[in-house]
């Protein structure tokens, strides 16, 4: 026997147990890692099927100036040649790794941020370093490294932030970083700007104080965004891309 109002009691304090970082604790699978890996095969499936698919959301430094949502979505497409498989396992599988614990650490609102800037701070990576290089500024740049470098950015500050022993995540980084260089072809430029963008977003999450939580979670992701606005803005305007803009 039970009594109804100590049941109901028992319930609403469940409810309110929160992660180290102020996260609700959610019970079951990890939703918002498990439906961006549904939408990144939806979308490698659909390159395989729709010849323009990925000429249509893919990124370029020049084809993101006209089409500005392409810095985001060239990171649910892959790789369609003969890397394409290993290309989409390798992302997924990374995402899986740390997507998980990072949704349970920050709470689906903050991952979501956090992925979807990192993303596009990947894409910015790209559109800067084709003006330092003065080339690759139509090349074309797919995959969703840049997202999965800055959650491997936050997840490296989370960690050492709640005490553990974040030796595993930079040995990942250090190969993943290494073969960014090493193998052609593998956008090395998101890599860097996702990394850089998830560990600031990271680093503000997981500092932040308990009583400000709420405000960063909020705040960070605005002012990230208007950096990478910003910074993307001031790259846009150099001689190199006037020369092709118009």
């Amino acid at each position: 026997m039970h009594c109804v109002d100590c049941v109901a009691q028992a319930a609403q304090a469940s409810r309110g147990t929160r992660s180290a970082l102020g996260a609700p604790v959610r019970q079951g699978p990890a939703v918002v890692t498990i439906t961006i890996i549904v939408l990144c095969v939806a979308s490698f499936l659909a390159q395989r099927a729709v010849p323009s698919w990925t000429n249509q959301w893919a990124f370029s430094p020049l084809a993101g100036y006209v089409e500005p949502w392409r810095f985001l979505t060239s990171a649910f497409l892959h790789a369609t040649g003969t890397f394409g498989f290993t290309h989409i396992l390798f992302n997924m599988v990374a995402l899986w790794m740390v997507g998980p614990y990072l949704e349970a650490t920050l709470g689906r609102l903050r991952y979501v941020a956090l992925y979807v800037l990192s993303a596009i701070g990947g894409s910015v990576g790209v559109v800067v370093a084709a003006l330092l290089t003065q080339s690759g500024l139509n090349s074309g740049v797919v995959g969703a490294s840049g997202a999965v470098f800055g959650l491997f950015g936050a997840v490296l500050v989370v960690v050492n932030r709640l005490g553990g022993n974040a030796r595993g995540i930079l040995g990942v980084i250090a190969v993943n970083v290494v073969i960014g260089f090493v193998v052609p072809g593998i956008a090395w430029q998101a890599h860097l700007g996702g990394l850089v963008t998830g560990a600031v977003l990271g680093a503000v999450f997981a500092y932040a104080p308990a009583a400000l939580r709420r405000v960063a979670g909020l705040l960070a992701p605005v002012a990230v965004a208007l950096v990478l606005g910003a910074v993307a803005w001031v790259a846009y305007s150099a001689p190199v891309y006037r020369l092709f803009l118009g």
